[in-house]
């Protein structure tokens, strides 16, 4: 394969099968917890989210930072000898890792739940423990194909991989409601769920790749590779963890506070139950920005490469424009709806007013991972893993501070407040590295015009659903047409507002993933203007 075949037919080609990938992976993850939450209820839906950042930091920081890393790292390497040697290397060192947080999870996981204030949570640590001994292998595997830009492989390990974990996940719970198993034994079902759907990712590559670690290598330089994977893995991987990193900071805080605050251990765990419906919201919220940031992102590291700003400019400002106009679009337009929605997805309208703040949630994590990818391909990444790590730490301080005050609801203010001190940290220190312009003034004005125009049509609507819908369909029922006719609406008229303004061109639109439609749609909108 030629070199200009690489950069281009393969790299592009790659570049889709990864993001359609990851758009269904990341559908699947946030839908499954809809009927999970549906089977345990608010509180089985707790005790999952109470232990699940445990093992989602390190599936994300090991089967993509690392991958990334070690792909990184193959890519540069000079010889088929030095690939190997790579290979042999990041595999010892993520096995080292690997056993060492199995053996801290088993131990320490009466001190974790004791932490966290439940200690019935002991089992559930411990069977999640055995996900990360997978880790290694699929790591190894996954940066491999990507270094030779097979990323079929990688693509069809990625779904079968969750694919797999979700059906478990449904199947194994039903069976031990069905049984009358307690939602703790459901929820360990769970973390089972999760270790074999990525043992199945493993198998799946390894089906594809048998000669990994095969053939003679080379001696090179054991503790530069030890650092330079560790350092791209977590910075690569930062902005991805940043959520489960703050769902950590709320399974040690929010339950423990309510609990000193005098509510009682049942009560408290369903009150952070319906807090955790916010999570699967805002990932289906943020579909679109990490989308963006798998797509586009790649063009601009290539520019970056070059040095070639100019030529960068134009996707730059297209991923700003477009990570702002839909996660503005996605968090306005829930929270309208959210009370609809929260029936119509969980059975009740409990903690809709903490659920409509935590929804605005998407609009600044929407920006955070386009800026913090768009940072990393101009290979800036030291500011940005700090900035975020600032973030945490004011989340944890504003749980500390709010949750008291205001239940959870607190809860869901500070994780605003943290996320807004990343976004706001990143677009400042955004413009000082590459001052770009990012929108134009008539951007905003367009904006909230079409946000204005969103709210006029869907709150009378919604009025008028109340009266008409719920005397003849169930309450459930009733909530699901409202909220699905109401999104229907407040998406055109937003759409066709901006459509109209012509704030975002016709190529612009062709160069998002599935924006060929919305470019025929604004050309017949616009075709007496031009």
């Amino acid at each position: 394969m030629s070199t200009t075949d690489w950069n281009m037919k393969t790299f592009m080609k790659g570049a889709s099968i990864l993001t359609i990938s990851a758009i269904i992976v990341k559908l699947l993850a946030a839908v499954y917890r809809i009927p999970f939450q549906n089977l345990v209820g608010d509180k089985g839906f707790y005790i999952y989210q109470q232990v699940y950042p445990f093992i989602g930091i390190f599936i994300v920081w090991t089967s993509y930072g690392f991958a990334v890393a070690v792909s990184k790292l193959l890519a540069g390497s000079a010889s088929e000898g030095e690939s190997k040697a790579v290979k042999r290397i990041a595999f010892i060192y993520l096995t080292g890792l690997s056993v060492s947080f199995f053996i801290l999870l088993m131990v320490f996981a009466p001190n974790f739940a004791n932490a966290m204030g439940d200690l019935e949570l002991v089992s559930l640590l411990r069977a999640g423990a055995y996900i990360v001994l997978v880790m290694p292998m699929l790591a190894v595997l996954k940066g491999s194909f990507q270094s030779e830009g097979r990323m079929t492989p990688v693509a069809v390990s990625n779904v079968g991989e969750q694919a797999i974990r979700v059906a478990i996940i449904l199947i194994g719970t039903w069976i031990a409601i069905r049984a009358g198993a307690s939602l703790y034994t459901a929820g360990e079902m769970a973390m089972w769920g999760a270790v074999i759907g990525q043992a199945a990712g493993v198998v799946i590559l390894a089906l594809y790749y048998r000669n990994a670690f095969k053939g003679p290598s080379v001696k090179i330089a054991t503790w530069r590779i030890v650092k330079e994977l560790t350092v791209v893995s977590l910075s690569v991987s930062a902005s991805s963890l940043i959520l489960l990193l703050f769902q950590m900071a709320d399974s040690f805080t929010v339950y423990n506070i309510l609990l000193a605050e005098g509510f009682m251990s049942n009560t408290a765990m369903e009150m952070k139950g319906v807090y955790d419906r916010g999570q699967p919201l805002v990932q289906m919220g943020i579909l679109i920005a990490s989308t963006l940031a798998l797509a586009i992102v790649p063009l601009i590291a290539h520019h970056a490469a070059k040095r070639e700003w100019r030529g960068a400019e134009p996707f730059i400002s297209l991923t700003f424009r477009t990570a702002f106009l839909f996660g503005w679009a996605a968090a306005v337009g829930l929270a309208l709806v959210l009370p609809y929605v929260n029936e119509m997805l969980f059975e009740t309208r409990d903690g809709s007013v903490t659920l409509i703040i935590f929804s605005f949630q998407i609009f600044w994590l929407s920006l955070i991972l386009p800026l913090t990818a768009m940072l990393q391909g101009a290979g800036k990444v030291k500011i940005p893993t700090m900035l975020l790590m600032v973030g945490l730490a004011v989340k944890i301080v504003a749980n500390q501070l709010l949750v008291p005050i205001l239940d959870v609801t607190g809860a869901a203010v500070a994780g605003n407040i943290g996320f807004a001190v990343i976004a706001c940290g990143l677009l400042v220190y955004f413009k000082k590295v590459l001052p770009v312009k990012l929108a134009p003034a008539r951007f905003y004005g367009w904006l909230f015009v079409a946000t204005a125009g969103m709210v006029a049509v869907i709150i009378p609507w919604l009025l008028l659903a109340d009266q008409v819908l719920f005397d003849q369909l169930s309450s459930r029922i009733g909530a699901t047409v409202s909220a699905l006719t109401a999104v229907g609406l407040g998406a055109g008229v937003f759409l066709l507002i901006v459509m109209k303004s012509r704030i975002m061109a016709e190529k612009e639109w062709y160069l998002l993933p599935f924006g060929k439609r919305l470019a025929r749609v604004q050309l017949m909108l616009t075709k007496n203007r031009r």
